[in-house]
């Protein structure tokens, strides 16, 4: 047998084996679920989650169910961007009206350190009676962070001190619990009310 002829066996036998380990993690091969595997378009979010909310009530994914809400991670020593979001939803709120009942904001800390109960009830006070603050313990911060496919990582600044960084933008969920878009407030304002609305059922 040629040199070449064996070169050409070679290549094709790695190109084979290439070939069986692609397919393997593409989901293809004899029970697999190919479906999953490709995706089926729709973001996963969302899963079993309890915290506590800035009132004492407990909250989780089954006290949401059967009603849209509105899910934004931040905490209260935040200096710009979690006070602005919650400014400009109390102001999209308002312009809404009772529209803004039908779905339920939150608003949820990634630093239960620092965010006792108490101090969410205060800083709460500044915004739209309707958003709901929510606090877990350690394990229960990354359980519902995990959930909703986010991230937070607490970071070392002068003095001692420590700030957050977090995912910054509000994630929309229906009714059914499932994913139904993100919003961001440096959109057009006529097309975060166009989302609202939308989630609202209007």
């Amino acid at each position: 047998m040629s040199a070449v002829k064996l070169f050409r066996i070679a290549v094709w036998t790695a190109i084979a084996l290439l070939c069986g380990i692609l397919i393997g993690f593409s989901g293809y091969l004899p029970g697999t679920n190919s479906k999953e595997a490709l995706g089926t378009g729709t973001a996963r979010f969302g899963g079993p989650f309890q915290l506590t909310a800035h009132s004492g009530e407990a909250i989780d994914n089954a006290t949401l169910a059967g009603k849209p809400y509105l899910v934004f991670f931040g905490f209260t020593h935040c200096p710009d961007i979690c006070p602005t979001t919650l400014f400009e939803l109390t102001d999209l709120m308002a312009e809404m009206g009772p529209l803004a009942d039908r779905f339920t904001p939150l608003f949820i800390t990634v630093d239960p350190e620092r965010d006792t109960q108490e101090v969410l009830a205060q800083y709460m006070t500044a915004f739209d009676q309707r958003i709901v603050a929510l606090r877990g313990n350690q394990a229960e911060t990354d359980a519902v962070v995990k959930a909703f496919a986010a991230y937070y990582r607490k970071v070392p600044i002068e003095g001692g001190r420590y700030t957050m960084d977090h995912t910054a933008g509000i994630i929309l969920m229906d009714a059914k619990g499932n994913f139904a878009g993100t919003l961001d407030i440096h959109e057009p304002r006529d097309t975060v009310l166009a989302k609202l609305r939308r989630l609202a059922g209007a």
